[in-house]
């Protein structure tokens, strides 16, 4: 009996060894995702495109069947390749062989299907070492590339906007670019320090941001961190918590697909069409997911695929607004009443909790009754029915930091209210804030997409996800894919954002390091 509970705790903890290493393996976990995924896509495909047109009597797309069978044997391979490097990682050397390294580049190969998650597999297979800079310039060109594949779905309309090659040129032009950066990062950034050699491609990497690349914006904000600090033995501490948000994947893939969308609502000026996504076009109304409409059309023949490209833009604008707008107000004023204490707190925090008694999408209906439906109303409602959350975080973060010895030190020396307050006391009350704040952005979208859809929300011609998705609703029985498609947009987006936030607070807890 008793050799059988010591054999138990012997498969216990060597299951637990296992467990650590594939965890602290990027190779292993991106490999076992992207295969999850295009098993799931593969199944997902099946069913839809083959299975279900069977049972209607009609005859599968020879296509959508070719298709299907791509991402089965895409599955396959990222399984061998899976269990290849999880054999090897928990082997007695731990080190993957340069034999397996090698398939990393038949994984890379699949983005040509729009497997992202196979690319990214083999992006962190084919390379031994890899550092933040390196993974930042994948994830980049990955979003530039994907971009082109979305605007290249234009081609199989009528006609195109005027500025489509242009954009497609700019965007072909920068997926170029992200490659010359990549052979930068892989010859001047693996010191230290990086080389000085490296800085103007640092400089045009913060420039990416006007595409909405912030994969590229924050490598080149990293590499100049890194160059300018003096002590090369002590790490830039806002750096490291980059490096630790880059070590959950699951986070990793939600900001991945924050940056896509914002990219996205940018390049969209240049090869969509947005008399597409507004016009009437009643030949086309109700049509089928085509090559054409990938999303099918409404009831009013508008591409639904092109709605929800300007709608993202929309939505996330709104989100950003109504976000940031509350953290200002709520900021400001958990600050002054955990800063001040007495009736001033009492005072602010007594007002906040009448507007925090209401539910907060009850609270942005009344407003938006009371003032009228227009998108500023829906943001200041949104913003209002905010602020109380973020006054209560920072007022308990500042009633902890108040007194510490450097804010004691501050008012020694003389220094004003006001200074202690924006100087000492926010500053050191933030990060809380904007673990809140990357998830209000997805709650603000969903809540947004919400009031839209009961008519409260943005103007019903403009296309807004909401919008959207109720002009579908009305074809649940008989058009499903007009709702189905802005539904899963909706909650695409909201869980990128959780997955961010959840990343980010790991990544600023001390207690993680």
């Amino acid at each position: 009996m008793a050799k059988v509970e010591n054999q138990k705790n012997i498969d216990f903890y060597q299951k637990k060894v296992k467990n650590r290493k594939l965890g602290g393996s990027l190779e292993f976990t991106t490999s076992r995702f992207a295969y999850q995924l295009t098993s799931v896509l593969a199944i997902f495909l099946l069913l839809w495109q083959v299975v279900m047109p069977i049972a209607q009597g009609n005859a599968p797309s020879v296509i959508m069947i070719i298709l299907t069978a791509v991402f089965a044997v895409e599955a396959l391979l990222q399984m061998f390749v899976m269990k290849k490097i999880e054999k090897e990682v928990t082997g007695n050397e731990g080190q993957i062989s340069d034999a397996t390294r090698k398939l990393g580049v038949l994984l890379i190969i699949c983005l040509v299907t729009g497997n992202l998650f196979m690319f990214i597999a083999g992006a962190m297979l084919v390379k031994k070492e890899k550092n933040l800079e390196y993974q930042l310039t994948i994830y980049s060109f990955l979003v530039t590339v994907l971009i082109i594949f979305v605007s290249f779905i234009n081609l199989f309309k009528e006609a195109q906007v005027e500025t489509f090659w242009l954009g497609i040129g700019l965007y072909v032009l920068y997926a170029l670019l992200n490659l010359v950066i990549l052979v930068a990062v892989n010859k001047y950034t693996f010191g230290k320090k990086p080389d000085k050699k490296f800085i103007p491609f640092a400089v045009i990497s913060i420039l990416g941001i006007a595409l909405g690349n912030v994969f590229l914006f924050v490598l080149g904000l990293i590499t100049i961190g890194k160059y300018r600090n003096k002590n090369e033995e002590v790490s830039v501490e806002w750096i490291d918590i980059i490096v630790r948000l880059f070590r959950n994947y699951t986070a990793v893939i939600g900001v991945l697909l924050v940056v896509f969308f914002i990219s996205l609502s940018i390049g969209s000026n240049l090869t969509f069409d947005y008399d597409i996504a507004i016009s009437n076009n009643f030949a086309a109304r109700l049509a089928e997911p085509s090559l054409k409409y990938p999303f099918g059309c409404d009831e009013y023949g508008r591409c639904v695929f092109t709605r929800l490209v300007f709608g993202a833009r929309i939505s996330l604008i709104i989100g950003l607004i109504s976000t940031i707008a509350p953290i200002i107000a709520g900021g400001l004023l958990g600050a002054m009443a955990g800063y001040f204490g007495g009736k001033i707190d009492n005072g602010i925090m007594r007002v906040l909790d009448v507007f925090n008694a209401v539910p907060s999408i009850l609270l942005a209906i009344a407003i938006i009754a009371a003032f009228g439906v227009s998108t500023i109303n829906l943001v200041l409602a949104l913003s209002v029915s905010s602020i109380p959350g973020y006054a209560r975080i920072v007022r308990a973060q500042v009633l902890g930091v108040s007194n510490q010895e450097f804010v004691e030190a501050a008012k020694a020396c003389g220094a004003k209210n006001g200074t202690i307050i924006f100087r000492h006391i926010i500053p050191n009350s933030l990060a809380p804030v904007i673990v809140q704040a990357t998830m209000g952005i997805g709650s603000a979208v969903l809540s947004t997409s919400s009031l839209s859809y009961l008519g409260l929300g943005v103007e019903p011609h403009v296309p807004e996800w909401g919008n959207v998705l109720k002009a579908g609703s009305t074809f649940l029985e008989t058009n499903p894919y007009i709702a189905i498609f802005p539904g899963l947009a909706i909650i695409l987006i909201v869980l990128a954002f959780n997955f961010f936030g959840d990343g980010l607070r790991d990544a600023l807890d001390p207690k993680l390091k």
